[in-house]
């Protein structure tokens, strides 16, 4: 029969939980509030609520809740593991393999050079460290080894969160940082098991080391290629049967614990699992950005506090107040800092970077934690450490993660990005605040025919380089001899997306609408669709594109061929201004197709009404207006007041084709509608492209794309693109766009 944790031990679980995630928060905050990362705080928090400070003044409330010691908190260990791992899954999902593949020299220089140089030092410090610090069982050869990985290793953990809350993972020098730790960690690990091994089964065990380094290398490789194969269709089939974040969420915390488990099997810390299976769900097509969101706020607010503030639960600092032990420490912890900065620094250099890159990655890899903890008490426990050796140990780990964050926060002021990282940077900016660039998976619905082709080839020039798209065909259950012609259909728009990664799908279904939807649901963020030409001479929608632009959740990308160029080329591309959220849209595919195509881009405002038209804007104040908001000033008017709301509009959207690497030409009109203004710049500047939004309307006669966009549809000679958005969607300005 199960029995319940009895009260006696879970009182004082419940009050270790409340104490250390109170206090681990409040000390974050406090660091946060000062500049510092909220890191420095949750690792001192357990200082304070350890021996050495709480068990000292107040030590019968402290034995009444921390009883029994370590043992006694085992429960509390146990969800600080699971912090741990939550907190390398996050670190996961912020690490970018192709960034690491580029920095492939460096790292591998680094890598080495990090170890090498404090493992030494490290191994001989051990060997002159007194007799008091040496446990029971020790004996000076495994002693010193505890002590050389103790000081050599960086703490994955530690760095990602500190690059993290650094705003750090993104530049090249945190993604460096962050890949020699997870090296520095992976060999930490097999070395800890190897000396673990040499001290309990009395010598060396070369099979048992060899078993690991295979089992280890197969199950990255496996992670990383089935592994990752495996969890898209978990996470597809939580889309699929409706689980929403909470389906998504369960699949991902599922396939963390089983990486971890993996890994702690075949003798590697759980931790480094919980971070490839961060990668791996980071990675994934059919990952939701809420369901990130959700392990991040979760982690962050609860478990990470209290894995940090554990850290130092049980170092009592009285232990090595004296001035023998004071000054061993002094010399341990000066041995692991400036042997981890200057083997990191030389390793860097040698790799390549320069000298400011090289000093912030020796600061930055002196970040050390949850090996040093594991390895201090695994020590403890065989009886190779004492409590001397131990706190001196998980001391000199939690000093040198406490000094890490305001030291690498200096080295980086010195650290500048190149151009090709400043592009990619800058490019991610532009992203981060994009309306549709952002969308991690497309969906192209296609039968054949030159539209569907060609909404396919936008797709692929609109969206990001490492975004995935789905083509699907349907077909009637009664018409099996359609399937050559949906493999026709499924080839003309594949060989549309080049070289991008592309799933084909078939379906047999008598809605087509209803399949496009039912597949819609699994997590896309853009559906791309060709009209059909039956559109110009019955000017009605096919009951198809009706039920879609109905019932869709996610914006719909409408393609529909011109006359005269040949379909997919791009010269002269005209979009007009709008400066609502939805016009945003249109803009962004102007100017990434015209950014991609090398076409010449041509921004139109129209001014409807006479009377609030503008007087003609002098030669060059646009561009003098443009580069002002670029640096973020407010664009002067003509006597010093603000801009009007027309110049407004066209200087952030000559601003923002700038980011994106285009230079538009701007234009105004008055008195005109938008749509007779749209035909008259298209037709004066021999445009063979119009990129417009939609939203969809509600009507009696079913979904309305609005007068304006419709006849535009109907009548314009060049290929008229539209970004359509759902009628709930929100939009930044009210007002008729048409």
């Amino acid at each position: 029969m199960l029995q319940p944790l009895p009260e006696h031990a879970l009182l004082p679980f419940i009050l270790q939980l409340l104490l250390l995630l109170v206090v681990a928060r409040l000390l974050g905050e406090l660091m946060r509030r000062i500049g510092q990362p909220a890191v420095v705080g949750e690792l001192g928090a357990g200082l304070l609520l350890g021996p050495s400070v709480f068990g000292r003044l107040l030590p019968g409330v402290a034995d009444g809740i921390f009883t029994g010691g370590m043992v006694g908190s085992a429960p509390t260990m146990a969800v600080a593991q699971l912090g741990v791992i939550l907190v390398l899954v996050i670190t996961g999902f912020e690490t970018d393999l192709r960034l690491l593949r580029g920095l492939g020299r460096s790292s591998a220089t680094t890598s080495l050079a990090s170890l090498a140089l404090p493992l030494a030092a490290g191994y001989a410090v051990g060997v002159g460290l007194p007799e008091g610090f040496l446990g029971p069982q020790a004996d000076r050869l495994t002693f010193a080894m505890f002590v050389a990985l103790a000081v050599s290793i960086s703490a994955l953990a530690v760095s990602g969160r500190i690059l993290t809350e650094l705003d750090l993972m993104r530049r090249d020098v945190g993604q460096l940082i962050v890949g020699v730790a997870l090296i520095n960690e992976l060999v930490g690990w097999v070395l800890l098991g190897l000396i673990v091994g040499v001290v309990l089964d009395g010598g060396f065990n070369l099979t048992d080391l060899l078993v690991t380094v295979a089992s280890l290398t197969a199950f990255l490789a496996l992670a990383l290629t089935v592994g990752q194969r495996l969890t898209d269709r978990l996470l597809r089939g939580a889309r699929a049967v409706g689980t929403g974040t909470a389906g998504a969420l369960t699949t991902s915390v599922v396939v963390s614990l089983l990486a971890a488990a993996v890994t702690q099997a075949i003798g590697v810390e759980a931790a480094l699992g919980a971070f490839v299976a961060g990668i791996v769900l980071g990675r994934s097509r059919y990952q939701s950005k809420e369901t990130i969101h959700t392990i991040e706020v979760v982690t962050n607010g609860v478990f990470a506090p209290i894995f940090f503030a554990t850290a130092g639960l049980f170092v009592d600092v009285g232990a090595i107040a004296t001035p023998r032990r004071l000054f061993w420490f002094a010399v341990l912890l000066g041995t692991a800092l400036v042997t981890k900065f200057l083997g990191s620094y030389l390793g860097a250099r040698v790799g390549g970077t320069d000298r400011s890159t090289g000093v912030a990655v020796g600061v930055g890899l002196n970040a050390r934690g949850t090996l040093e903890i594991v390895l201090a008490t695994i020590a403890l426990t065989i009886g190779v450490f004492n409590a001397v050796s131990y706190s001196t140990v998980v001391l000199v780990a939690m000093v040198s993660a406490l000094v890490t964050p305001p030291g690498l926060r200096a080295a980086l002021r010195r650290v500048r990005p190149s151009d090709e990282e400043a592009q990619r940077l800058e490019r991610e900016r532009v992203l981060a605040t994009s309306v549709i660039a952002d969308v991690e998976q497309a969906l192209v619905p296609t039968r054949g025919g030159e539209n569907s082709r060609l909404a396919a080839r936008v797709l692929d020039l609109v969206l990001k380089p490492e975004a995935a798209v789905t083509v699907l065909t349907v077909h009637q259950p009664d018409h099996p001899d359609e399937r050559c012609s949906c493999e026709a259909a499924m080839d003309s728009a594949s060989a549309a997306l080049g070289t991008r990664t592309v799933d084909r799908r078939r379906t047999v279904s008598d809605d087509p609408a209803e399949a496009v939807l039912k597949e819609t649901a699994l997590g896309y963020g853009l559906v791309a669709l060709g009209m059909t030409d039956r559109f110009r001479e019955t000017h009605e929608l096919s009951k198809t594109l009706r039920d879609l632009l109905s019932r869709s959740t996610v914006p719909l990308l409408l393609v529909r061929h011109g006359h005269g160029a040949s379909p997919g080329e791009y010269q002269r591309i005209v979009v007009p201004i709008t400066g609502t959220r939805i016009g945003r849209a249109a803009q962004e595919v102007a100017y990434t197709l015209a950014a991609q195509t090398g076409a010449s881009l041509d921004l139109l405002h129209v001014v409807a009404r006479h009377d609030r038209s503008t007087e003609p804007v002098p030669e060059g104040r646009l561009d003098r207006l443009a580069r002002s908001f670029t640096r973020g000033a407010p664009p002067p008017g003509p006597s010093g007041s603000s801009a009007t709301p027309a110049e407004g509009l066209l200087v952030q959207a000559v601003a923002r084709a700038g980011r994106f690497g285009v230079e538009a030409n701007d234009r105004t009109l008055e008195g005109v509608t938008p749509y007779e203004g749209v035909l008259k710049t298209a037709a004066d500047v021999g445009a063979d492209t119009i990129v417009l939004a939609a939203q969809v309307r509600a009507s009696e006669g079913g979904p309305f794309l609005g007068h304006g966009t419709e006849y535009l549809l109907e009548h314009a000679a060049p290929t008229v693109v539209v970004i359509v958005f759902p009628g709930d969607e929100q939009d930044d300005r009210p007002g008729d766009d048409d």
